[in-house]
């Protein structure tokens, strides 16, 4: 196998498990020496284990290459600067940050409580943050680095029951974007990937997948994508969102403008109501159409105005 990434220094978020766990072992064959941090916690945040990240650092030992163990949690500034220092330590330097860290509470918007809003967000959006920023400093010294946020086809298309994951997954995007431009001087890039495999986190996805007869991938195929944007060879993409799955890799379109209508005065609401359904949304369909019964003028029922399963 290539060494293409031959002495680089690399930091992968959330590990221990899962897509984390394929992309430090495979940023590992490759030749780079990994930080595998991941604190163990269960799909909601909670608890603490040693035993996954130790066990992918003995696993990449076993293969005769370096990797030392982080156990701290991105949700913090102080753990994403302790978490990039781990390599500094280590290695002396920073070449490679993939932040992957993530946690799930889906529910309902209705039922979803400000601490699980403020979990998911804090793991995702400012865990993206906390140790890019601290990757960011040593990386423009360097004059080189590659940081690969990871976004989700829930921020950046919808996936309802994820309001807290999918608005974290969308800002990431944005993020991404912003980080690219602001490091391209110093030679470091900054994309995103969407990935989509079979984890602890997409269980009940896999399930409904399979009474359709569709399989999600394993997430073996998510770690030669990011291996490439971690690589000299990408040098010169940046601010990029790829979804990658199974063998198939794809460049997300940025939301730009698509089509427009225009007056040099302001417009009034029945000159909106004639033109925007035929001029800017002819065509296109509703993601998520209401229900018969909901039709402008219908009235909700008790069901309908919000009160779901506390279980969802």
């Amino acid at each position: 196998m290539s060494k293409a990434l031959e002495g680089k220094a690399a930091v992968v978020t959330g590990a221990g498990r899962g897509i984390g766990r394929v992309v430090a072992l495979h940023l590992a064959e490759l030749g780079a020496r990994v930080v595998v941090n991941d604190p163990g916690v269960d799909p909601t945040g909670t608890g603490h284990d040693n035993a996954p990240a130790a066990q992918v650092v003995e696993e990449i030992r076993n293969q005769g290459s370096e990797a030392v163990a982080n156990f701290d949690s991105v949700a913090s500034m102080e753990g994403g600067e302790r978490i990039v220092k781990t390599a500094l330590d280590a290695w002396g330097r920073i070449d490679i940050l993939v932040n992957n860290a993530g946690i799930l509470r889906d529910r309902l918007i209705v039922n979803m409580a400000e601490e699980d809003w403020d979990a998911v967000i804090a793991v995702h959006l400012k865990g993206t943050f906390a140790c890019t920023k601290a990757a960011a400093a040593w990386m423009r010294r360097q004059g080189s680095g590659r940081i690969i946020n990871t976004s989700s086809s829930s921020g950046l298309i919808g996936n309802a029951g994820q309001a807290n994951y999918g608005a974290a997954k969308s800002a990431i995007a944005g993020f991404t974007r912003v980080v690219a431009r602001e490091l391209a001087g110093y030679g470091v890039t900054c994309n995103a990937i969407a990935p989509m495999a079979a984890t602890r986190l997409t269980v009940g996805m896999a399930d409904q997948a399979a009474k359709i007869g569709f399989a999600i991938p394993e997430p073996e195929g998510i770690a030669p994508a990011v291996a490439y944007l971690a690589s000299d060879s990408a040098a010169g993409i940046n601010g990029q969102v790829f979804y990658v799955f199974g063998g198939t890799v794809c460049l997300a379109q940025p939301a730009l403008p698509m089509r427009t209508i225009f007056k040099p005065t302001r417009w009034e609401l029945d000159e909106l109501i004639q033109l925007v359904p035929w001029n800017l949304m002819g065509g296109i369909a509703n993601p998520a159409p209401p229900a018969d019964h909901l039709q402008p003028g219908a009235q909700p029922t008790a069901g309908d105005a919000g009160e779901p399963d506390p279980s969802e």
